[in-house]
C-alpha cells in the first residue's frame, strides 16, 4: 500500500466546513456528555446541526455521530450509552429500534486491493422494530429487515433478514423472532 497516495477522490463529508467545525468543537462534545442527561438537549443539538430525528428518541450519554446531517431516526428510538455511528454515509434508523451500548455503526471502508488504499462507503438501513445488541458491529451497506435481532456482540457486513436473530461473528441466523 501506498498510503502517502491517499486522497478523498470525490467523498466528501457533506458539509461546509465551518459547520464540521462547529460540530465537533461544541456539537459532538455536548451529544456525548455525561453531564446532559436529557435525550431532549440531545435530540435539540442533533436536529440543529441536520439530523432527522422523530419524537420519543432516548439518547444516552457518551453517543457519538460523525456527520449529524447524514442521520435519520424514527420515532420512539433508543440508542445506548457509547454507541458510535460513524457515518461517512447515510444511517437510517427506523422507529422502535433500540442499538445497545458500544454498538459500532461503520459507514466506510477500504478497498484493499487498490495500492491507494481508496476510500470506500455504504449507508446503513436499520429497519423498524429492530434490536441490536450491546456490541454489535454493522458495516457498510447493511440493511437490517425489520423486526431482526443481531445479539451481543454480532457482527455483520451483510444484510439480514425481517424478523430473524441472528448471533456470532460473522453473524449467522439461530432462529425467527415471534412478537407476542
Amino acid at each position: 500500500m501506498r498510503l502517502d497516495k491517499y486522497t478523498l477522490s470525490t467523498y466528501t463529508p457533506g458539509a461546509p466546513y465551518w459547520k464540521q467545525i462547529l460540530w465537533y468543537f461544541i456539537g459532538l462534545p455536548l451529544l456525548g456528555s455525561y453531564y446532559l442527561p436529557l435525550s431532549s438537549i440531545k435530540v435539540f443539538i442533533l436536529r440543529s446541526f441536520g439530523a432527522k430525528i422523530g419524537k420519543g428518541v432516548r439518547i444516552k450519554p457518551g453517543v457519538r455521530v460523525k456527520f449529524p446531517w447524514r442521520l435519520s431516526v424514527g420515532n420512539y428510538v433508543w440508542i445506548g450509552e457509547n454507541a458510535w455511528i460513524d457515518n461517512l454515509a447515510d444511517v437510517t434508523i427506523e422507529s422502535h429500534t433500540c442499538l445497545s451500548q458500544n454498538v459500532y455503526l461503520c459507514t466506510g471502508n477500504h478497498d484493499w486491493n487498490d495500492a491507494n488504499f481508496k476510500l470506500l462507503t455504504a449507508p446503513i438501513y436499520i429497519q423498524e422494530s429492530s434490536w441490536i445488541a450491546a456490541n454489535s458491529v454493522i458495516g457498510p451497506g447493511v440493511i437490517i429487515g425489520k423486526g431482526a435481532v443481531l445479539t451481543l456482540a454480532g457482527v455483520t457486513a451483510r444484510s439480514l433478514e425481517p424478523m430473524t436473530i441472528y448471533a456470532g461473528n460473522p453473524a449467522q441466523p439461530v432462529k425467527k423472532r415471534k412478537l407476542s
